[in-house]
């Protein structure tokens, strides 16, 4: 197997700590626990079918040219998911529409289908899952600190607003101190502190290595 399907989902080199090809994703999804939850959602699904899709498909895909296919490819894919949410709930997709539309980027900036010919089709699409579980799960792990903490609250997808907030934000002047985490900055904060912790337990235990 190669190095890319080696490497640690977590720990790895090519995790999305190590590589922050996902970093605006990151903060812009990470808002509410709302976005988040949608967010992962969309992360399965692009990853997801894009990797099936490719499996399939890539014999007969040029080599030159391939990725801005995939692109395309990921966007459409990206689109679908989109409309059927919209659907659904035609507020929560306004609100979440403006990074939805990163999760081509990121699933393709992360390098991983220029490293995957060679690939088995289900390794290929269980890897391709598994990366888009742990990108979301950092994304629902920092909306589990910063609502709460910034805004007072936590949200879900639902409701005549487009969300439902499981408890009022009455007090939040309470939160004065830790209130900027709501915004970029505070998200920002966070994800320094949280490569620092990951570079240092990765280290610790061996599982961070320079790949030439």
């Amino acid at each position: 197997m190669n190095r890319r399907f080696d490497s640690h989902l977590f720990w790895g080199s090519y995790s999305p700590l190590s590589s922050l090809a996902g970093a605006a994703l990151i903060v812009l999804a990470s808002a509410r626990f709302s976005f988040a939850l949608i967010c992962t959602g969309a992360l399965i699904w692009v990853y997801g079918l894009t990797a099936l899709v490719y499996s399939g498909g890539r014999t007969i895909m040029p080599t030159k040219g391939r990725m801005i296919i995939l692109l395309f490819l990921s966007a459409f894919i990206s689109g679908i998911f989109m409309l059927f949410v919209g659907l659904l709930n035609p507020l929560l997709i306004l609100g979440t529409g403006f990074f939805l539309v990163l999760i081509p980027p990121a699933c393709l900036g992360s390098a991983f289908y220029e490293n995957s010919d060679s690939m088995e089709l289900i390794e290929v699409f269980s890897r391709s899952l598994l990366e888009a579980m742990v990108l979301g799960g950092i994304i629902l792990a920092l909306a589990l600190v910063r609502e709460p903490l910034g805004m007072g609250t936590l949200s879900f997808p639902g409701g005549a607003q487009g969300i439902v907030e499981l408890f009022g934000s009455q007090d939040t002047e309470n939160f004065v101190l830790v209130r900027f985490l709501s915004v970029s900055a505070g998200a920002f904060l966070l994800l320094g502190y949280g490569i620092a912790v990951f570079r240092y337990f990765g280290g610790q235990n061996g599982n961070i290595k320079e790949e030439r």
